[in-house]
């Protein structure tokens, strides 16, 4: 009886090896089958994406080729369109004021620095201004130089600190980055 046992102990013991051999065997299986190449059909499928995405990209760029004359015409147009440099700082100033008293603001500092474009006879100031007043004045300032006949470019607006404006209530002071061209005088 104890010698059966022991067999039927070994008997046991190598069949769970050989499932054992076999489980391991399928699991190598199954990792190279994942990690084989992809088939023939997927592999056509993302070439045939790729090849679609770049069409996509040429026609884009044709787009663009195609209408550059109009874009070239349109910069142009636009660059003719802008005021003549004489006398710039001094316009700058005039519509600023001109705005800031319409927006109920009192134009604190104003300050501009001429920058020649090489090559397209423009010349770009860059304009720092302060203003104080309340928070609609500064919106109707804002909106001021948008509707001005000169063409500005705001690049930031920032509350301006001092000791002397801590107050929770009261004017707000705020200071403006902004952008404008000239046409050289030719």
């Amino acid at each position: 009886m104890h010698r059966d046992f022991t067999l039927q102990k070994r008997v046991i013991l190598v069949v769970l090896g050989v499932l054992l051999a076999a489980d391991l065997g399928l699991a190598v299986y199954s990792w190279r089958l994942s990690s084989s190449p992809q088939t023939p059909q997927a592999e056509f499928d993302q070439q045939n994406t790729k090849l679609g995405v770049l069409r996509g990209d040429i026609k884009s760029a044709q787009s663009i080729k195609d209408n550059m004359p109009v874009t070239r015409s349109d910069c142009e147009r636009f660059e003719k369109s802008l005021p003549v440099e004489s006398a710039s700082s001094s316009a700058i100033a005039s519509e600023f004021d001109d705005i800031a008293k319409k927006s109920n603001l009192k134009l604190d500092t104003l300050t501009s620095h001429p920058k020649e474009i090489a090559d397209r006879g423009i010349t770009e100031f860059t304009i720092e201004a302060t203003v104080t007043g309340d928070y609609g004045g500064v919106v109707r300032f804002v909106n001021g130089l948008q509707r001005s006949q000169r063409f500005y470019v705001l690049d930031g607006l920032a509350l301006a600190t001092d000791a002397q404006n801590q107050a929770v209530q009261g004017p707000i002071r705020v200071a403006l980055h902004l952008r404008t061209y000239f046409r050289d005088a030719a």
